[in-house]
C-alpha cells in the first residue's frame, strides 16, 4: 500500500483510510460555485476540488482524485483546513501551501511531495472558476510578489520553487518544463543555484515535515 505501513505519519493514514468531504453525489447534483481540476491520466495522479461559496467564504468543498495514499491525504486535510472556523474567505484559501498541509499532517515522505501540490493547486483554479463564473475575472490573484529570475521568459522564484514541489529535481527537466534560460541565458546560474537550494531543502530528509510554515508564508 504505497510503503504506508513504514513512511507516513499516523494522521496520514488516518486522512488516507478515512477521508474528509470526498464528494460522494454526482458533479451536476452537488451544483459548485467553482472546479478546479488539475493533473492527468498520463501521469497517473488527477485531482478535482469542488466548493461553494457564500459573502467571499467557502461555505463547503469536496474533492475526487486518482492519487496514490500522500494524494488522498493531503487533499483530505485540506479539506478541513479550509473549512475550519466556519470555512476560509477566499483570499486565505488561496494561499494555502504544500507545506501549510504537509506540516499539519505530521510530514510526508520526501519523494511523495508532489502528490501534496495537487489539492492546492486544484483549490486555486477552483477560485479562479469561481471569480469567472460569477462575472469577475479581475479578482483572480496573480503572484506579484515572487522575484522574477529569467527576464526573458517571465519565470520567477516561485515558479521553480513550484516546478520543485512537483518532482523536478534537475535543471534540464526543469528548462523543458518552463523554458527558464532559453532567452539570453543570463539568469542559467542563478536559476541552478535556486534549484539546488529547493531540492536540498525538500528532498534532503527522507521525510520532510513542513516545519515552521505558515500560510502567508
Amino acid at each position: 500500500m504505497d510503503g504506508i505501513g513504514w513512511n507516513y505519519s499516523d494522521k496520514v493514514k488516518e486522512h488516507f483510510l478515512h477521508p474528509h468531504n470526498v464528494l460522494d453525489v454526482n458533479e451536476e447534483e452537488y451544483n459548485a460555485d467553482g472546479v478546479g481540476y488539475v493533473g492527468s491520466p498520463a501521469c497517473g495522479d488527477m485531482m478535482k476540488i469542488f466548493i461553494k461559496v457564500k459573502d467571499n467564504r467557502i461555505a463547503d468543498i469536496k474533492w475526487q482524485t486518482f492519487g496514490c495514499a500522500s494524494a488522498i491525504g493531503s487533499t483530505s486535510m485540506l479539506s478541513d483546513i479550509v473549512m475550519r472556523d466556519g470555512g476560509m474567505s477566499l483570499d486565505e484559501a488561496y494561499k494555502i501551501t504544500p507545506e501549510v498541509i504537509i506540516n499539519e499532517l505530521g510530514g510526508l515522505p520526501s519523494n511523495k511531495i508532489h502528490c501534496s501540490v495537487l489539492g492546492d493547486k486544484a483549490l486555486r483554479e477552483a477560485i479562479n472558476d469561481y471569480y469567472r463564473k460569477s462575472g469577475h475575472p479581475e479578482k483572480i490573484p496573480h503572484n506579484k510578489e515572487s522575484r522574477i529570475v529569467c527576464h526573458c521568459l517571465n519565470v520567477t522564484e516561485e515558479d521553480i520553487k513550484m516546478e520543485v514541489l512537483e518532482g523536478v529535481k534537475d535543471f534540464d527537466e526543469l528548462q523543458k518544463r518552463t523554458k527558464v534560460g532559453t532567452g539570453c541565458g543570463g539568469c542559467i546560474d542563478e536559476v541552478k543555484k535556486l534549484l539546488a537550494q529547493f531540492v536540498e531543502k525538500y528532498y534532503k530528509d527522507r521525510v520532510y515535515t513542513g516545519s515552521n510554515c505558515g500560510i502567508n508564508n
